[in-house]
């Protein structure tokens, strides 16, 4: 969904959250709970999903699923209405209010609030490069998998050392140890060739009580886990730490949880910074050195209330956050924020247990454990489980004016889909087609009288243009990832035809705005399409722009082709096999996220699909001999493939399990979210037969799911067909499948059988 669609004002003011840190979330989920008229709220995040620092024991030691101890960003950004920029920033121009990225447009701000997190201090010798750190917390789960692999193999002796003895170094080397006891017991084996190892440079859990401490002491020694107490890491080495006293330690794996340590771009863009350069921030979490930027979590510093790093703080600094945020968009004084000075901390054991620390006061218990979870699983569902977007209420239609029908219809306009999912159906376009009537002349190979994903023009004895546009609502709030989704929609005709393209007209509508507001829009829009057409060789030479309620974009597409070699729907013979190059699902996906209802991931997914482009796969096809070819696009693959079939006079036979879908699709088409274009492409379902079982599997409904910048589907010939596959795969075309074979005709009304 487009911003401009929840949108009652134009954008007036920009607020930019850096980062997706405890704090920003409970900023997002305030600000969609009470939004700001005339206020974008941008998030821009290196991750999708952010790790809840509080849950990170108990995920490597197997007491949560990935899921449960994540937050879902791209769903609560969704909630909040703001935009969702998934990439990592690199450094800020503060006179120009802009956040700066290596391979993008900056991106204005009138308001910025950071709240990165921060990254343990790898300035030691060798730490860099031979130690796993703990934070970048989704770095470390990255490698965690490869980490247990590799401590899988033989019963050798195996040592494993954690740098840091503060609580979560701790925290982290008992349930790498549990983890590791469980996962070996299952297999029958024992742990008794593994070695742990905790090297602290000073005390024990300096920041926590005596009775804590020693508790401590007493559960890593029933643990057989070796401490090096006062005994600070000085280099690293492959398979050696060295520490100060002169100590020589073989060491298998390494991870390092010393010291926090901030990104050094925060003091290069001129930020004031403490000693460590975290960002300096007054009682009201603002820059003492720039008014119009906050900080909170662990790259802040407060300089008032100097605090430790902890999950806790960050958490607590989220609603005065939020509330500062607020009050500065509307010119309002500003809240100083305290925070305490004594906080419960509730440090895990690796197993079901943990011990509680407040203050002078230490206790602990399986029943702690328990509590703790039900904190953390309270904390999460707080941001997990989000309330269903109200939709705008329909327009009045008195009595009289309107049938159902047409009512229905208004109603449902509260939900239409962006993208091909906005397309409209292909029965309505074939009887316009019929009473417009053909206009075609001699020059033209392929034009109205049989349409094709292109028109084709001759402009010479052997040489031919091929002429196609496309244009349509943004399917996402990033202009610039929209900007790249479009124009290799737009290309993927001409590919699709066996074409090369050589130019491109913009066609743009943008909402309305304040000047600068409006021309970053267009900066980034045009920079997102330009990237692609760069990539293909294509210029842009000229293009159309105008103003209108949401953001939209397309291209006019001209290209040169071999009038002999012009690939179209209607070759398709019998024994060819269909290749699909692309797995299918956007449009059930983009759906949801229009409710807040897909997974970061699986948006995340299908934009990685959408912005591939398919010049490659296309000269991949025609290689292996290609007969016909079309791409799938917004009457769904079941309406491209009866095109296909009618223009060819023959049947298709479909392995519905063989079909690629997206991640995420099946289940949001079980729970009944379809693009709005969907009811018209089901039309189609005479065409096919199958059987009761097979049309109540959810990936039969995605044969009719419109897609937006889809695959191409081809057909190749039997022999050819599986070395086409692989040779898609090696292109990165990674789900390319082939999903069925063509077959004669037969007396029987339908032209498609789909089996499982």
């Amino acid at each position: 969904m487009n911003f401009s669609l929840t949108a009652s004002l134009p954008v007036l003011k920009d607020l930019v959250l850096l980062g997706g840190g405890h704090a920003h979330v409970t900023v997002l989920k305030r600000f969609g709970m009470r939004p700001v008229a005339g206020v974008r709220v941008t998030l821009v995040s290196r991750v999708v999903e952010t790790p809840y620092s509080g849950m990170l024991p108990g995920l490597i030691g197997g007491h949560y699923t990935s899921d449960e101890a994540h937050i879902d960003l791209q769903p609560l950004a969704r909630f909040a209405r703001a935009r969702v920029v998934f990439d990592e920033a690199i450094g800020l121009d503060l006179a120009n209010r802009q956040v700066r990225f290596r391979d993008r447009p900056p991106i204005g701000y009138d308001v910025l609030s950071i709240d990165i997190g921060s990254t343990p201090n790898l300035t030691v010798t060798g730490a860099a490069e031979h130690t796993v750190p703990v934070k970048p917390i989704d770095r470390l789960l990255d490698r965690w998998s490869a980490l247990t692999a590799r401590l899988y193999q033989g019963d050798t002796t195996r040592r494993i050392a954690v740098v840091g003895g503060g609580a979560g170094g701790v925290e982290l080397l008992l349930a790498v140890q549990h983890s590791m006891r469980t996962r070996l017991a299952n297999q029958g084996r024992s742990d008794g060739h593994l070695e742990y190892h905790l090297f602290t440079e000073g005390d024990l859990l300096p920041t926590h009580n005596r009775s804590v401490r020693r508790r401590f002491e007493r559960i890593l020694g029933k643990r057989q886990v070796t401490v090096h107490r006062g005994n600070a890491v000085v280099s690293v080495a492959a398979g050696v730490l060295r520490t100060a006293d002169g100590g020589v330690h073989p060491i298998d794996e390494t991870l390092w949880t010393t010291q926090a340590a901030a990104a050094p771009w925060l003091a290069q863009s001129g930020l004031a910074v403490d000693d460590d350069g975290f960002v300096r921030v007054s009682s009201t979490l603002q820059s003492t050195s720039h008014g119009d930027v906050f900080a909170a979590g662990d790259i802040a510093s407060m300089v008032d209330h100097p605090r430790p790093k902890s999950g806790v703080f960050a958490v607590r600094q989220g609603p005065p956050l939020a509330r500062n945020l607020r009050r500065a968009l509307l010119g309002e004084p500003l809240e100083p924020y305290r925070p305490q000075r004594q906080f419960l901390s509730l440090i895990s054991t690796g197993d079901r247990y943990a011990v509680a620390s407040r203050g002078p006061i230490a206790f602990e218990g399986a029943w702690v454990w328990r509590w703790k979870d039900r904190i953390d699983r309270r904390f999460m569902r707080a941001y997990n489980v989000l309330p269903e977007m109200p939709l705008p209420a329909p327009p009045h239609v008195p009595v009289g004016l309107a049938d159902e029908e047409a009512i229905a219809t208004l109603k449902e306009t509260a939900m239409r889909c962006g993208g091909c999912g906005a397309k409209v159906g292909a029965s309505v376009l074939t009887r316009v087609l019929q009473q417009v009537g053909q206009s075609n002349c001699a020059n033209v190979l392929v034009g109205l009288d049989a349409p094709d994903d292109g028109a084709v023009v001759k402009v010479g004895d052997s040489e031919a243009m091929v002429h196609t546009v496309d244009f349509f609502r943004s399917i996402i709030d990033d202009p610039y990832t929209f900007g790249r989704i479009a124009a290799n929609h737009s290309l993927s005709d001409v590919y699709a035809m066996g074409g090369e393209p050589t130019s491109a007209l913009a066609i743009v509508t943008v909402p309305p705005g304040p000047e600068a507001k409006v021309e970053e829009t267009l900066i980034h829009l045009m920079a997102g399409a330009t990237a692609v057409l760069r990539e293909a060789g294509v210029p842009l030479v000229g293009g159309h722009t105008s103003e209108g309620s949401e953001l939209g974009l397309g291209f006019s597409v001209n290209g040169r082709i071999e009038q002999a070699r012009v690939l179209r729907k209607s070759g398709l013979r019998a024994g060819d096999r269909l290749i699909l190059t692309k797995p299918v699902g956007t449009g059930t996906l983009f759906a949801a996220d229009m409710r807040h209802l897909a997974r970061g991931r699986w948006i995340e997914a299908a934009v990685t699909s959408m912005v591939r482009s398919n010049r490659q796969a296309a000269c991949c096809v025609l290689r292996h001999g290609a007969t016909a070819c079309t791409d799938v696009t917004g009457f769904g693959l079941a309406g491209h493939l009866v095109e296909m079939l009618r223009a060819s006079a023959v049947y298709a036979e479909i392995d519905l399990g063989a079909v690629p879908t997206l991640d995420g699709a099946e289940q949001t088409v079980a729970r009944g979210i379809l693009s709005s274009l969907q009811p018209q492409n089901v039309r189609l379902r005479r065409a096919i037969v199958v059987e009761p079982d097979v049309a109540e599997h959810p990936r039969f409904a995605l044969l009719f799911d419109p897609q937006t910048s889809g695959g191409l589907l081809a057909g190749v010939p039997a022999s050819a067909a599986e070395a086409c596959v692989g040779e898609l795969h090696a292109l990165g075309h990674r789900m390319s499948a082939i999903i069925g074979t063509i077959t004669s005709q037969t007396d029987r009304p339908e032209m498609i059988s789909v089996r499982r």
